[in-house]
């Protein structure tokens, strides 16, 4: 198997870590070699978060290169912006359709684009998903990352009873089940 490149991108407080941690699991667990990645690391909210989860026979090193991700999983439209030019011609970008001002934007030093999925839909295969407003309809609006993560899992090579595994094993015990709806809503999209 060729390597896989998948990105997480986000903010700060928005579960990329978690994300990467199930994607870290589900792909150790089905046996690859995995290296897992976090560029950023601006882990308080508001920060860009960055994180590579590259998985195949053997993977020498953990960073992707721009124009080279199979996958990427934004949960913040001005994220998936900044950092698709990481993607693959073919490769598929998953956002989350949702807007989190970055501090130049508070403080009014600079404006937030207008139109980034339009534009991002010009060069790349888009699937947008308003999954914070989902994931309020189950009941838990911290779950939309299960969400988008579920509309991921339609892109990569495992099953569902796959992701259910890792995501009983990462998730919090008393989070699994709407965990596992969130992974499902995306998932049947």
């Amino acid at each position: 198997m060729m390597t896989k490149n998948i990105m997480i991108v986000g903010v700060g407080g928005q579960g990329t870590l978690l994300t990467s941690r199930i994607l870290g699991g589900l792909t150790i667990g089905a046996g690859y070699d995995v290296k897992l990645s976090e560029v950023h690391g601006m882990a308080q909210r508001g920060g860009s978060v960055v994180t590579f989860v590259r998985y195949g026979e053997h993977v020498a090193e953990p960073i992707v290169e721009e124009g080279q991700a199979d996958v990427i999983i934004a949960f913040e439209r001005l994220e998936a912006l900044r950092y698709a030019h990481f993607l693959k011609k073919e490769g598929v970008l998953i956002v989350n359709d949702w807007r989190i001002d970055p501090m130049p934007v508070v403080i009014g030093a600079a404006e937030y684009p207008e139109g980034i999925l339009e534009d991002l839909a010009k060069e790349h295969k888009v699937y947008a998903v308003d999954a914070t407003e989902e994931s309020k309809k189950l009941g838990n609006p911290r779950v939309f990352n299960m969400i988008v993560l579920g509309i991921a899992a339609q892109h990569m090579d495992f099953t569902r009873e796959q992701w259910y595994e890792v995501i009983e094993k990462t998730v919090p015990p008393k989070t699994i089940e709407i965990n596992k709806k969130a992974f499902d809503t995306g998932y049947e999209k």
